[in-house]
């Protein structure tokens, strides 16, 4: 099974439910502790055996989760994908019986999904290593899920995987109660002036691009009475586990995050998801958005945009780049470190071109994930709002505008073209920015004239 969800649909249902109807333990390969932790807690509360596999557990506690499993007193165990690396736990996955073997997040095998990981390469190797809960030959049977998979990467996964002649779920990308907008800025002062009314009076998640960010904005909401907290991979593990778990139980409002938090996090009534900076792809966006709106009701997704912004992106996409090479080998191929930094230099241009559209903000999601429900004009996105019928009056004036903008030859700025339409004499310096017909219907978008 392949299967492309929204997030908030339920695909965690798709593996717990069958869980503990089948003889032998579902094997659930999940990339983010914190997941872990939130699933394995509730489905222990709900009486569901459950048990994780992961670095941040003492050697004590993974040997229990190993031996329980091997007795089959565990139903799912989750396992992080860095496990499979061990030919320890390889050898003893044959010891296991397992009825499902589970992949979630499944975009991260693919190098054109937003957040590779060179661990899920292992998955198929493992997958033939395990040993079938029902005694048959072959590997178990196989489910991968994500809520981010163009078609693309769809392709890819089942290459990747192995998956053999999977029946392929894709439900649709659209989160129709989720409003999209798009608000351009001068800088980081008017976002900070901007956040407290964002995030509005109802739980929020506010995302950043570094943990310097993410800390200001905190400060920023704190300073205006506002219940928020930071939470990022530099934190110890006990400061990230308490803001999550607040967050989880309701007690605190607004967590301000890079994008380390939200996967997973089973909190249906977050009202409002705030971008300060521009996301590194249309996937890590569309899936931090998700976190928005998970119990139906009406919710927001804002993003705030400044160009300036991409540089940092760029940075950073460098920098992750070249550390993934150095924990994969001693020796990194240069020409690999290249095509990935190519890769996704050209994900984020995508999510710049969203940023800068004056198109349908639904619709251009919607076409990037391949989904052939994206109709526009959407209605419920800052740009679809922003479209009014003009009057007569009004459209005479504009056509005289652009025909004052075809006169002058198209070789001026907008304040030479507006004083000569309103009769004024200016000085302005010789070298202007010329601005063509299709960027001044750009500046009119929106506007009253």
């Amino acid at each position: 099974l392949l299967a492309v969800m929204p997030t908030g649909s339920g695909k965690s249902l798709g593996f717990q439910l069958p869980a503990p109807l089948v003889q032998g333990t579902t094997l659930d390969v999940s990339p983010l502790i914190s997941l872990m932790k939130d699933q394995v807690d509730e489905l222990n509360r709900r009486g569901i055996r459950a048990l994780a596999l992961h670095s941040a557990l003492p050697s004590d506690a993974r040997r229990e989760a190993v031996q329980r499993a091997r007795t089959g007193a565990c139903q799912l165990l989750y396992v992080a994908p860095e496990r499979f690396a061990s030919d320890y736990f390889l050898r003893t996955l044959r010891d296991i019986p397992v009825s499902r073997f589970v992949i979630d997040e499944a975009h991260c095998v693919s190098e054109w999904g937003h957040d590779f990981r060179p661990d899920y390469r292992r998955l198929k190797e493992a997958a033939d290593a395990c040993r079938r809960s029902d005694g048959r030959a072959g590997r178990p049977p196989m489910a991968a899920f994500t809520a981010t998979a163009t078609p693309e990467v769809r392709e890819d996964i089942v290459q990747l995987l192995g998956l053999s002649a999977p029946h392929v779920v894709v439900a649709g990308f659209d989160r129709p109660n989720i409003s999209l907008s798009v608000r351009p800025v001068s800088g980081d002062i008017e976002k900070h002036q901007l956040l407290p009314q964002l995030v509005g009076s109802g739980r929020a998640l506010v995302y950043a691009a570094t943990r310097k960010k993410a800390e200001a904005a905190a400060e920023t909401l704190i300073a205006a009475g506002i219940g928020a907290a930071a939470y990022h991979a530099g934190l110890l593990d006990m400061e990230r586990s308490g803001v999550q778990e607040r967050f989880a139980a309701g007690s605190l409002r607004i967590v301000c995050a890079t994008n380390a938090f939200g996967m997973g996090i089973d909190r249906p009534d977050v009202e409002t998801v705030v971008h300060l900076d521009i996301p590194g792809s249309l996937e890590a966006y569309y899936q931090e958005i998700g976190r928005a709106g998970r119990d139906g009701r009406p919710s927001t997704a804002t993003l705030l945009w400044n160009y300036v912004d991409v540089r940092t992106r760029e940075f950073l996409i460098d920098r992750e780049n070249e550390e993934d090479a150095e924990r994969e080998a001693l020796r990194p191929d240069p020409a690999e470190i290249a095509r990935r930094k190519e890769l996704d230099h050209r994900k984020l241009r995508r999510m710049v071109s969203y940023a800068d559209t004056s198109a349908c903000l639904r619709a251009t999601i919607l076409r990037y994930f391949g989904d052939a429900a994206a109709k526009e004009p959407c209605g419920s996105c800052g740009n679809c709002s922003r479209l009014q019928p003009i009057a007569d009056d009004d459209r005479l004036l504009v056509r005289k505008i652009l025909s004052g903008v075809a006169r002058a030859g198209e070789r001026y700025g907008r304040r030479k073209v507006a004083a000569m339409l309103v009769g004024d004499v200016i000085d302005l310096p010789e070298v202007v920015v010329g601005l063509s017909l299709s960027g001044f219907l750009r500046q009119l978008q929106g506007v009253m004239v």
